[in-house]
């Protein structure tokens, strides 16, 4: 068991880790991007990823707080299922209403990971394999549709 600081230490050291092994890999369109906190540049849309004791989840959260806009944001992606699918080479989860770490309501594509910790070091290799290629993609197939997230948003 990790006091808190010595957790807290841990995941920073990750997300450093992992940012550092990053940093040299450009985005599709050849610009430095921040893999880490990768901004969508379009407002209520993320690409999140996240690792706690027990599984790994990256995910596309949508959370626009009107519902019917959420929905309609959420639609267009399913809009683009087949091409984001081809892009990550794998099938995610598809959730219209989820409920994200803070209890707010939100739309969510994602995939887990389980049977991984982020406090142990050996998993680390796993947990940056299992992130890389599925960020870089999400690079990929955004850089195909923002435009239209942009006009709709």
């Amino acid at each position: 068991m990790y006091s808190k600081e010595e957790a807290a230490h841990l995941r920073q050291q990750f997300w450093i880790s992992f940012g550092q092994y990053m940093k040299p890999v450009p985005s599709v369109s050849g610009s430095t991007v921040h893999w880490i906190n990768y901004k969508t540049g379009v407002k209520q849309i993320f690409f999140k990823m996240d690792v706690d004791t027990k599984k790994a989840v990256i995910s596309i959260q949508l959370a626009h707080t009107d519902t019917g806009i959420r929905h309609l944001i959420f639609n267009q992606f399913e809009e683009f299922k087949v091409m984001l699918t081809n892009t990550l080479n794998e099938e995610w989860d598809w959730m219209q209403d989820t409920t994200d770490e803070t209890g707010k309501t939100v739309s969510q594509i994602s995939i887990e990971l389980p049977g991984v910790n982020i406090y142990n070091q050996k998993h680390w290799p796993e947990l940056i394999s299992f992130f890389k290629p599925r960020i870089i993609a999400l690079d990929e197939f955004w850089d195909n549709v923002k435009p239209v997230f942009e006009d709709l948003c």
